[in-house]
Parts: C-alpha cells; structure tokens; sequence
C-alpha cells in the first residue's frame, strides 16, 4: 500500500485547526464563515453559508462569541443582531468593493432627493447605509421581497445596480438604482464563457446576479451563491460553469463529487479576478489568535444599530 506523506502546511494546518477546536470549546465561540472563504477555514467553521443564512444564524446562536470569517459588513450585521454577544473578525481589515462603492452621505443625500421612495439596501453594505434603508434583502430574497410590496410602489434599489436590474427585469419593476458593483461579478468575460461553451457543450451556466445584464441572460441559473449550490446538487447536468467567486466550488465539488465544475475566467486574463481578495485575507493564523487574543472586536455605534436593526428584522420576518 502506498503511504500517504503529510507536507509542512499540512502538518501545520492540521495543529492550527487543533488549537482552534479547543479554543473555540474553552471560550464557548461559533465560527461562521461564508462560502468564498478559503477552503481550510470552512473545513473547520460551526457553519458555512450566504449572507442571508449568516444573518439568520447569527440571530440564533446562544454561544458567546460570533468568529465571522467573512467581510466586515458581514461582521456589522451579527452585531447589530446580537448586541450582546462579542463579534470578533479575524481580518478587520477584509472590506467589500460593493459596499465601499455606497458611501454613507452621499446615499443620503440620493435618498433625500427621492423622499416618496422605499429604500431597500442590499446586506452588503455598511451598516451606515443599513440606518437608512427600509427594508434590507439578500441576493437570495430580494426577488421575494419586492414582489411583496404593492406593484406601484416606487423603490430605490442599491448599491449594487447590476443585481437591481436582474430584480427589475424578473419583477417587470422600474426601480431606482445605485450604481455600484463587486468588483468580482463585474468583471467576468462573456467572451470566456462564450468559449467555455464550446470546449464543454453540455456544461450549464451559473450566474449570480451581481454579474451584468449579458451574462444573466445566457444562465441556466441566476441565483445567490447558495441558490446556486442547490441548483448543482439537484440538477442532472455532470458540467457547470460557475459564475461567481470560485470559492463555492470547494462547496460544490465536495457535495458533487461526480460533477464537474469549471471556474469562469475573468476578462483579464492574467488575474485572479474570480477571487475575492478580501475574502481570503483570513488565515488559520489570524482566525488561532482573534480567538486567542479575544480582539479584533466589531462594534457599531448604539444609535446606528438601533437604526439599521429594522430593515433586517423586516428582512428576516419576510423571507
């Protein structure tokens, strides 16, 4: 029989992650992660899911301590939802291109001009921008919340404009919208997909709906990232192409491990564009010492909370 050697990293992961379990057992903690963290901090999260299933989690868990190993909005928002309890991120510093594309004042100032319309704010944002929002939604549920809402209500969508267009062009909506964008959706190439096509004639596309306009329309399957993985584990297709971080097909490969998913390229070609850096600014490393050290701590100001904790709530009751 062949022996199976284990390398430096592995060795050293393996020993990381055995502190982790322990540390996590001593201070009662809950490790969150989302499905575009790298594949070594899933393996050893409480839980792994979108935005929309963090948020729920988050409002649930009894544990004392929240570790989540995402962005920081995504930190913000266990916050707001459990304000008793210590919300810890391993990298403060993992920020999101599509929330910094809405500044806080000058959504305000949008917001004012507009003042006969129902905010509704995407959860990646700031929760600055959440204290000024009706209703907050989900790549997941913002179809199902704006199709709640009477057919002439007049609705400022954002930040981000490509997932507002796929919203209104299912919903038959002429929503208002913030031009902004993940810089990771945004720059797929339709021309590389177009290709893929052909080298794998049977592969269905998967899009998020933060992708433009083009590349939702030659989908398969629009859907948030855990639609997506739910559409891949029923659906009889052996190929996908997968539009989105390619951090899910970790996910995907391993409850499809008779599948095959092909991770779509970017328009520049020489980058990593299908990953988010700021997801994977969080490491074993990072993850052993916020535990550890107890810091760094999410906080957000009592009066913000308070104002941003009702657009989530109103999410959660409606989805």
């Amino acid at each position: 029989m062949e022996s199976i050697t284990s390398t430096p990293d592995t060795l050293r992961n393996n020993q990381l992650a055995d502190e982790i379990s322990a540390l996590k057992k001593e201070k009662n903690a809950v490790i969150m992660a989302h499905y575009y963290q790298r594949d070594e901090i899933k393996e050893i999260a409480d839980f792994i899911g979108d935005s929309l299933a963090l948020a729920r989690k988050a409002a649930e868990t009894d544990a004392n301590i929240i570790v989540m190993c995402g962005v920081h909005f995504m930190g913000e928002t266990a916050k707001i939802l459990c304000p008793d309890r210590t919300v810890l991120i391993p990298a403060p510093e993992a920020g999101c291109s599509l929330a910094d594309s809405c500044d806080p004042m000058e959504f305000e100032k949008f917001v004012k001009e507009h003042p006969d319309h129902t905010v509704i704010s995407y959860v990646n944002t700031s929760a600055a921008v959440k204290a000024l929002t009706d209703i907050v939604v989900t790549s997941g549920n913002a179809r199902k919340i704006v199709d709640l809402l009477p057919a002439d209500e007049k609705i400022i969508f954002g930040p981000d404009h490509n997932l507002g267009e796929y919203i209104n062009s299912v919903t038959g909506r002429s929503m208002l919208l913030w031009n902004g964008a993940c810089h990771v959706h945004d720059r797929f190439s339709l021309e590389g997909i177009a290709q893929l096509k052909k080298e794998h004639s049977g592969a269905k596309v998967l899009v998020h709906p933060e992708c433009r306009r083009p590349l939702q329309i030659i989908a398969d399957k629009v859907g948030s990232t855990a639609a997506l993985l739910d559409f891949a584990r029923k659906d009889d297709a052996k190929e996908y192409i997968v539009v989105t971080e390619s951090g899910i097909l970790f996910d995907m490969q391993r409850e499809c491990p008779e599948k095959t998913f092909i991770p779509a390229p970017a328009e520049d070609a020489e980058c990593q564009c299908n990953e988010c850096d700021y997801m994977k600014m969080i490491t074993l490393e990072k993850l052993r010492d916020c535990l550890r050290d107890g810091k760094p701590e999410i906080n957000v100001d009592p009066e913000v909370a308070k104002k941003a904790l009702r657009p989530i709530e109103r999410m959660l009751q409606l989805s």
